[in-house]
C-alpha cells in the first residue's frame, strides 16, 4: 500500500477530514452570505422610503412584512413601486388653510370696535310687585 500518492483530499488514518472541514466552513459562510444578501434585498423599499424620508414609509414597510411571511412577491414589489413613488403631501397645505381660517375667524373687521361684553345690569322691580324668584343662567351648574 501506497498512502502517500492518494490525494489530499482523502481522508488519513488519523480520522480528520480535511476537505469535509473546509467544506462546511465554505458551507457556512456560503448560507450566511446568501442570507445576508437576502435580507438586504428584502429589506429594500424600506430602506428607500426611509432614506427619501416618503410619507408612505410605514405603509412600505408593512407591505415587507407582508411579503415576508406570505411570500408572495406582489407585496414586495407594490412596496418597492411606493417607494420610488413621490405622494404629493396633502396635509400641509391644509393645515395651512386650516390655521389661516382660524385667524380669519378670530380676526375682528378693520375699522369695527368691538366693545367688552358688559355684565347685565339690573334695574330693581317696582317696589308693588313682587321679586321673581332668580332663574338658573345657561351654562352654570
Amino acid at each position: 500500500m501506497a498512502p502517500h500518492h492518494l490525494p489530499f483530499y482523502l481522508a488519513p488514518g488519523s480520522g480528520i477530514d480535511t476537505l469535509m472541514v473546509v467544506m462546511g466552513v465554505f458551507l457556512l459562510g456560503t448560507v450566511l452570505w446568501v442570507g445576508t444578501l437576502y435580507w438586504k434585498l428584502h429589506s429594500l423599499p424600506e430602506r428607500m422610503a426611509h432614506k427619501s424620508q416618503k410619507l408612505q414609509f410605514e405603509f412600505v414597510a408593512v407591505l415587507g412584512l407582508i411579503s415576508l411571511f406570505t411570500h408572495m412577491h406582489i407585496f414586495w414589489i407594490a412596496g418597492l413601486l411606493l417607494a420610488m413613488i413621490d405622494l404629493p403631501d396633502f396635509g400641509t397645505p391644509l393645515r395651512s388653510i386650516a390655521g389661516s381660517v382660524e385667524r380669519i375667524a378670530e380676526a375682528t373687521p378693520a375699522g369695527e370696535d368691538v366693545e367688552p361684553e358688559r355684565e347685565a345690569v339690573t334695574t330693581p322691580p317696582p317696589a308693588d310687585k313682587p321679586v321673581p324668584a332668580k332663574a338658573k343662567e345657561p351654562g352654570h351648574a
